[in-house]
């Protein structure tokens, strides 16, 4: 068979075959998309506490860092707090060392991980408890991220993560 034997191009032939090559592709494209929302959806309670788990990892990278101005800040939710430390008078930055400074009840925090997150019961609760593994210790550190104005405290309750 040469060029010149060459059969002609149906044209109904070829548009059939577009439409299947369409049909297909959108099928692909739903299916797809279908899977990935399900996943999201069905998964996405992996990553509902993700903003509260970071801000409690902030918080203990800045004690690694034995900069416990910067931790401050993140428990008051206050990076200006210096500027008026009237308005934290119910937890004063010393009281704040003595608890979290290397005499505290953790001591010098060389490593700290978070193990996760929970809102005590009953819920609805007024905020989450984060757990933290600190310096590879077997009781673990839990704070509360208040939703209301995100500072960091102590818990309400005490969760066991494992």
């Amino acid at each position: 068979m040469t060029l010149l034997d060459a059969q002609e191009i149906d044209p109904e032939k070829v548009r059939k075959q577009r439409k299947r090559i369409i049909f297909a592709s959108l099928l692909v494209i739903t299916v797809l998309a279908v899977g990935v929302l399900g996943f999201l959806l069905g998964h996405g309670w992996w990553f509902q506490y993700w903003p509260d788990e970071r801000k409690v990892g902030r918080f203990f990278e800045a004690l690694q860092k034995q900069d416990f101005k910067t931790a401050y800040a993140i428990w008051m939710n206050d990076p200006n707090w210096p500027e008026h430390p009237s308005e934290h008078a119910n937890y004063l930055f010393n009281e704040f060392y003595r608890d979290w400074g290397p005499s505290g009840q953790w001591g010098v925090i060389k490593t700290a991980k978070v193990n996760g997150a929970s809102p005590c019961p009953p819920p609805p609760s007024s905020g989450i408890l984060v757990d933290v593994i600190v310096n590879d210790r077997v009781e673990h550190a839990q704070v509360w991220v208040e939703k209301s104005n995100h500072t960091l405290g102590y818990p309400p309750c005490n969760l066991i993560f494992h």
